[in-house]
C-alpha cells in the first residue's frame, strides 16, 4: 500500500506540468484562430488591420469565461487611423469597442485624394 501512495505522489508534478502545458497550447491554439477571426473581420467591414495585441485586461474582462480581448489598430476606407478593443472566442463572433479615431487624414490634398484613388481603381482593376 505505502508502495502504491509513493508512486502516485511521484506521478502528481507530471500531472501538474502536463495540464500546465495543454493550457498553454490550447491558449497558443485559440490565439491564432483569433487573429484570423479578427482580421476577417476588420477586413469585412473594407478597412485594414495594422496591429492586434492581446489585453487580457481590457474593457469587459471582468467576469468573462470564454471571450478573449484584444486592442487593435486599423484603417478605416477614408484613411483614419482607429484604436479599439474587440471581444472574440471561438464560439462567437468578434465584437468592437471603444473604437477612437487616433488619426484623421481625411483632410488631404486634391492630389493626395486622386493618388489614393488611383491606387484603389488599381486594387479592384487587379481583382
Amino acid at each position: 500500500m505505502d508502495e502504491e501512495l509513493s508512486h502516485a505522489l511521484q506521478m502528481e508534478p507530471f500531472i501538474v506540468i502536463a495540464i500546465i502545458a495543454l493550457a498553454i497550447i490550447f491558449r497558443l491554439v485559440a490565439g491564432s484562430f483569433d487573429g484570423e477571426r479578427v482580421e476577417n473581420y476588420v477586413r469585412d467591414m473594407g478597412c485594414e488591420l495594422i496591429d492586434k495585441s492581446w489585453d487580457p485586461f481590457g474593457p469587459g474582462w471582468f467576469g468573462e469565461k470564454d471571450s478573449r480581448i484584444y486592442e487593435i489598430v486599423y484603417r478605416d476606407r477614408e484613411g483614419r487611423v482607429h484604436r479599439a478593443h474587440v471581444k472574440t472566442s471561438m464560439m462567437s463572433g468578434v465584437y468592437l469597442t471603444n473604437d477612437h479615431v487616433v488619426e484623421d487624414r481625411s483632410e488631404r490634398s486634391v492630389e493626395e485624394e486622386k493618388a489614393e484613388l488611383r491606387r484603389r481603381l488599381a486594387e479592384l482593376e487587379g481583382k
